[in-house]
């Protein structure tokens, strides 16, 4: 059904079955030898030759993506953003026919600089797109062109805390939106992402919690209703009328303003779980509250003021 020739420098495949006929060379007989079983295997599954469209372009399988595959994932606005941002680059616009390992790694060379742990999920996001094509949507590409590239280690965890002065400024910042001084305190707060925050409605809050039935990793939280929670709660407006795009622009609108270097929004999660450690709550209090279940990784989000462990040392 399949034969492999080397003619001069390169080998060619071709695959043959009723009346139809694929022929593709490759540089490397590993290279030929895969194509050949992948048609192979069609043939034997009782399935019918295709052969790749060469006017299929990797926007077309992200825009795919985007419409059957995103949707499904509790991420899926955070995906959503970075998928638009690759919809941006040059690279997406060419066929998928055309493209190979060295372009991706071209990619990885300029999408490294703006940080390790973007790159590495552009990569695997784009490895993922790959992957989805082939196994799911049948399509005949015979090779993941990002399988063997190596994917940035990440970079440390951030330490960032805020100082006195910053959370004086913030908590009193007069924002245009009214649901940013109460969002922001209850991350600061509750420990609570961005998006467990903005799904809150009066319905989860139960007597003595807020009870988050989908979190990030996908299993149910109960957030301690505290006095100073409660208050907040109290004084907001449920579910906040704010998209989660608009509280990131909000928030970098507010820190440029203020000349505050190297604070995200997210860093309010690190600074909540710091204080629940400052006030004396153990690992598994500290764990049932934010939700970790890898303690190495609650780890990360923890870093202690060292005035505070001199008081207690003292």
């Amino acid at each position: 059904m399949s034969s492999i020739r080397k003619r001069g420098n390169k080998y060619q495949v071709q695959v043959r079955v009723q009346g139809q006929k694929i022929t593709k060379s490759f540089n490397r007989l590993s290279h030929a030898r895969r194509f050949s079983a992948y048609y192979e295997n069609k043939i034997l599954l009782g399935n019918h030759l295709q052969t790749l469209n060469k006017n299929l372009s990797l926007k077309n399988l992200i825009d795919r993506y985007l419409q059957e595959i995103t949707p499904l994932k509790k991420g899926k606005d955070r995906e959503q953003q970075r998928l638009n941002r690759l919809l941006k680059e040059d690279l997406v616009n060419e066929k998928i026919y055309k493209l190979n390992t060295k372009d991706f790694i071209k990619f990885k060379n300029k999408r490294i600089k703006d940080g390790n742990r973007t790159c590495r999920y552009d990569l695997s996001l784009l490895h993922h797109i790959y992957n989805t094509a082939i196994k799911q949507w049948c399509f005949p590409i015979t090779h993941n062109p990002l399988s063997n590239i190596k994917k940035p280690n990440c970079n440390p965890p951030r330490e960032r805390r805020l100082n006195d002065n910053e959370l004086k400024y913030i908590l009193n910042h007069n924002f245009k939106n009214n649901n940013m001084n109460n969002i922001i305190e209850l991350a600061i707060e509750t420990g609570m992402r961005k998006s467990e925050i903005l799904s809150i409605t009066n319905d989860d809050v139960k007597d003595n919690h807020i009870f988050l039935a989908e979190t990030k990793n996908g299993n149910s939280r109960k957030i301690p209703l505290t006095s100073k929670v409660r208050e907040i709660i109290n004084k907001s407006k449920l579910p906040y009328s704010i998209s989660s795009n608009a509280v990131r622009l909000s928030w970098n609108r507010m820190i440029k303003k203020a000349g505050i270097v190297d604070l995200h929004f997210h860093d309010l999660r690190h600074e909540a779980i710091s204080r629940f450690f400052e006030k004396g709550l153990s690992i598994p209090e500290v764990s049932l509250i934010s939700g970790h279940k890898d303690v190495r990784q609650l780890m990360s989000y923890t870093h202690l003021k060292i005035n505070n462990l001199i008081t207690k040392l003292n």
